[in-house]
């Protein structure tokens, strides 16, 4: 009889995951065309760049949910980072961040920190607190699963091949 498997642990858990969609999101921001930065599905819409860039950046929040107990949204640290202007700046950013909240996330092997409760707050009122193992999941990966999906849709509508994220793509089965 063999001994049971170890479970893995929240921070290889978390690696994995985090890993894994990385590997997806910049396959898919290989694809934005710098030709296409300034445009926009609808006017209410957010151009492709801005867009793209959101998708980019948006993963540095894990940053705050690993290094921190809380990220209040109105505390403004530092100044916001120069606009993104091309496919090249933006993979450039994009592998720069995910380094640095890999970093992060392999510093933290912690259990008890990856249960503790996390806040994330606008000044007084406090939109969740849960333990950051979710919040990780939450305002990271969904968070920025949910935007590559949308740019997603801005490619596919400029007739930009899209690559598959969890399987091939229907460009990728032609």
């Amino acid at each position: 009889m063999t001994a049971p498997a170890t479970a893995p642990s929240l921070q290889q858990l978390g690696l994995g995951d985090f890993d894994a969609e990385m590997q997806s999101t910049r396959r898919i921001l290989e694809r934005v065309p710098d030709e296409h930065w300034n445009w926009k599905p609808h006017a209410k819409s957010a151009s492709l760049g801005d867009l793209a860039s959101h998708v980019a950046m948006v993963i540095g929040l894990q940053n705050a949910v690993v290094r921190r107990d809380e990220l209040d949204i109105l505390a403004r640290d530092g100044a916001p980072p120069a606009k993104v202007t091309s496919r090249a700046e933006l993979l450039e950013r994009f592998d720069a961040t995910v380094a640095s909240v890999r970093e992060s996330i392999a510093a933290v092997a912690d259990e008890a920190a990856w249960q503790r409760q996390w806040t994330f707050r606008r000044g007084d009122h406090v939109i969740f607190a849960m333990p950051r193992v979710a919040a990780f999941r939450t305002l990271g990966i969904n968070h920025l699963v949910h935007h590559r999906g949308q740019l997603s849709v801005y490619l596919r509508l400029l007739d930009v091949p899209v690559p598959g994220m969890y399987g091939p793509s229907a460009d990728e089965r032609m």
